[in-house]
């Protein structure tokens, strides 16, 4: 009888590791799985989204109404991804104007001081990535820009708090990205803690 209690132990005990080892290898998986979610969604900065679409022919349909996505469409590869890298760099540019943002608010400026220096460095931060960029992709930035603001660089500080009301605002919208054009980057922008 020990015998066969020991050998039944023994087999209950080898299908207890065998119903075990795949538990815990889900577990491991699992933790491996959340861990990446985690780390994905703790990215910020400028994030890369999905590989960039290969460019369409220059005569195909835009579906968009913003004229430099319609040009980025087209763009060969290399000029594409060069685009992207410009496109990053305007991102890190953001995110010095976040930590100037923090830095002022605790220095104690007021909101208009805050909201004029966010404006006066996104231009700087325009005018810092076109730098990179060809004349042409210049051109039409500034084209959109005159025709939507009447300055190549984009609206003023005062045209923002007429439009929006609040210097707040300003700040806010001086430190948005174009979601389409980031988009079609395959970039996102996701402002990192300050």
């Amino acid at each position: 009888m020990p015998h066969s209690r020991s050998r039944s132990h023994t087999c209950s005990l080898a299908l207890s590791r065998r119903a075990l080892l795949p538990f815990v290898a889900a577990v491991a998986l699992l933790g491996t799985a959340s861990a990446s979610l985690a780390d994905a969604a703790e990215a910020c900065g400028s994030v890369i989204t999905a590989p960039l679409a290969r460019p369409v022919a220059a005569d195909a349909p835009c579906p968009s109404a913003d004229p430099v996505v319609c040009r980025i469409r087209v763009l060969p590869m290399d000029e594409k991804v060069e685009a992207q890298r410009t496109r990053m760099r305007y991102h890190g540019l953001l995110e010095d104007m976040h930590r100037t943002e923090a830095a002022m608010r605790a220095a104690g400026a007021t909101d208009e001081e805050i909201a004029r220096e966010m404006v006066d460095m996104r231009n700087q931060a325009k005018e810092i990535t076109r730098a990179g960029m060809t004349p042409e992709e210049v051109r039409v930035l500034e084209e959109r820009n005159i025709a939507k603001h009447g300055n190549p660089l984009g609206p003023t500080a005062d045209q923002l708090y007429v439009k929006y009301g609040s210097w707040q605002a300003v700040t806010d919208a001086s430190m948005r990205t174009s979601y389409a054009v980031d988009r079609e980057l395959s970039l996102e922008y996701r402002p990192c803690p300050v």
